[in-house]
Formats: structure tokens, C-alpha cells, sequence
């Protein structure tokens, strides 16, 4: 059974209504999508918090109950303020079953590679999520890659990520999920040669030069 949450209109716009309505432990947000009217609404944020921190997360569908009915909907966007991490808004979007979504799925790795166990590497992370397109109800938690058979030097691909059926990858299939590298060791600064430079004798000044000439004898010339 999909999960449920209680919703109201929101008649209220601009900073003010905003901070009036979060002060009330609840966000506002927007429905939109599927060609229908754009819907404001105000929700409880421990209702988007729990989504959240469900195993699906930003994947998640869910209802929406509002007008009197229930609609089919995930989140598609959310701001936060950088500083205090506090939730500030939310984007909803319609959900049709029945047509096919893109959606980024999270990567979990699976096993430990031989690289790292046996050889000294470590697992370089790098693309942690894949986009992929399926129907609603086909969207995974999360895929899972198997890093064991991996050693020194060796990666694993997106394409080598086994996806369940119904799912199309959208990533390029080139893309490097994780790669076992081996550690950069710190070299020792190379010393350096003391040469030693023997002080030249300052030159003499030019106008000292022409001032002694001038003085001296005739005959010393």
C-alpha cells in the first residue's frame, strides 16, 4: 500500500507567508507535471523528512491527498538552506504508472575487491549513482556492484552493472563506477647541493675611480 500524505492549498505567497508557514514545522511546496495546473501546497516537513529516510528516498512515489482525491507523485526537487541544512521547499511532480520515468539510482558495492585485500590498493568511488529509465513501479532502492573479482589497476563499468529487468541505462555505459588504485607514496624531498660561492669584492664606484685620477701626480699617470 503506498504511503499517504495529508496536504492543504497554499493561499498564501512571498518571504513572509514562507517563513510564517515554516515556523509552523511545515514547507511549502508545488505540483506539477503530466500537463496539469500547477498545485501550491503546504506539508508537514516530517512527512518529506521520512521519505527521505526511507530505503527508496528521493525515489520514492507516494500520494498525495489533496482536493478531496489522491494523486501519485515524488519529489523532484528540494531546497535547503546551506547553512543550517533546514528544509525550505519542495517540487512534487505527477506520477503516471503506466509511462516510463528517468530517474538516478544510487550505487552500493558489493564484496571487497582482491586489489585491495591481497595487492594494497584502494577503491577509488567514482560514479555513485546511474540514470536509468523504467516504469514507477519498477524504480530500485539502490544497484548493486560487484567489486571482487577487481584488482590493481582494474575498474568496473557501468555497463557492468547487472540492472534488473525493465530498467534502460542512460549513463554512458563507458562511465567508470569504481577503480582500484594503488596508493600515492610520499617521496622524500631531494637534498640540496651546497655550492659554495666565493664572495666577489664589491666593484669600485666609477665617480671614486675619476675623483683619484684627478688627484693623482702627473708623473704616477
Amino acid at each position: 500500500m503506498s504511503l499517504v500524505i495529508q496536504s492543504q492549498r497554499r493561499d498564501a505567497f512571498g518571504k513572509n507567508a514562507s517563513f510564517r508557514i515554516r515556523r509552523t514545522g511545515k514547507i511549502p511546496a508545488i505540483l506539477y507535471g503530466e500537463g496539469r495546473d500547477n498545485v501550491p501546497l503546504v506539508l508537514a516537513k516530517v512527512d518529506i523528512v521520512k521519505i527521505l529516510k526511507s530505503e527508496s528516498g528521493l525515489n520514492t512515489i507516494f500520494r498525495i491527498a489533496v482536493d478531496g482525491g489522491e494523486r501519485d507523485v515524488m519529489i523532484k526537487d528540494l531546497q535547503v538552506n546551506p547553512t543550517t541544512d533546514e528544509l525550505l521547499h519542495a517540487d512534487l511532480i505527477h506520477v503516471a504508472m503506466d509511462k516510463v520515468l528517468r530517474v538516478d539510482v544510487p550505487v552500493e558495492l558489493v564484496g571487497e575487491a582482491v586489489g585491495v585485500k591481497t595487492e594494497g590498493g584502494f577503491l577509488d568511488f567514482m560514479t555513485r549513482e546511474l540514470t536509468v529509465e523504467c516504469l514507477p513501479a519498477q524504480i530500485p532502492d539502490h544497484l548493486a556492484a560487484d567489486v571482487s573479482a577487481l584488482r590493481l589497476h582494474q575498474s568496473l563499468k557501468a555497463s557492468d552493472v547487472p540492472l534488473p529487468e525493465g530498467l534502460r541505462l542512460i549513463t554512458d555505459p563507458n562511465a567508470v563506477i569504481v577503480l582500484v588504485q594503488v596508493p600515492h607514496e610520499e617521496k622524500a624531498p631531494a637534498p640540496v647541493e651546497e655550492v659554495a660561492v666565493e664572495a666577489a669584492a664589491p666593484a669600485e664606484p666609477e665617480v671614486i675611480k675619476k675623483e683619484r685620477a684627478e688627484k693623482e701626480p702627473e708623473g704616477e699617470k
